[in-house]
């Protein structure tokens, strides 16, 4: 509460130009460099796992994911924008196919592309998803030590 009266006074004391500068860093947000906004995402993207996923039967690529949603290639006129689904990614692990069923609402469209959030999760996927980031970083680590 100190530090609010602290910037509210700072900022009636300071001339305009100072005032502006820093009202914009409060307001705008930073961003990496790729332009993104660096706060944008909760979770990493993830392109390198061989996934699909089944949605209504149909099986479709999965571009890429994270553990807050996933992006897939598909006509997107077979979708609409808050629509719940129940998904069930497939993840290719060293050893064996996973299977995570789950629901997921589409959250935007465009041009045979459909990105999908999902819904909250339980311990249970959360820790499915998981074992799928520990295989592909147990995967990478012995293939760097067999070249």
């Amino acid at each position: 509460m100190a530090y609010d009266r602290f910037v509210i006074v700072y900022l009636t004391h300071s001339g305009g130009a100072m005032f502006g500068k820093i009202i914009s860093s409060f307001t705008s947000s930073p961003q990496d460099e790729s332009g993104d906004d660096a706060t944008r995402r909760r979770f990493a993207r993830r392109a390198g796992d061989s996934c699909v996923t089944i949605i209504d039967g149909k099986i479709y690529p999965v571009e890429n994911w994270s553990m807050g949603g996933f992006m897939i290639a598909a006509d997107d006129r077979l979708f609409a924008v808050d629509e719940p689904f129940e998904v069930t990614m497939k993840f290719k692990l060293r050893d064996t196919i996973l299977d995570v069923p789950h629901m997921a609402n589409v959250v935007r469209k465009s041009q045979n592309r459909v990105a999908m959030q999902f819904q909250p999760m339980t311990k249970a996927i959360r820790d499915s998803f998981q074992q799928v980031v520990d295989d592909f970083v147990s995967r990478s680590f012995t293939d760097s030590q067999m070249s």
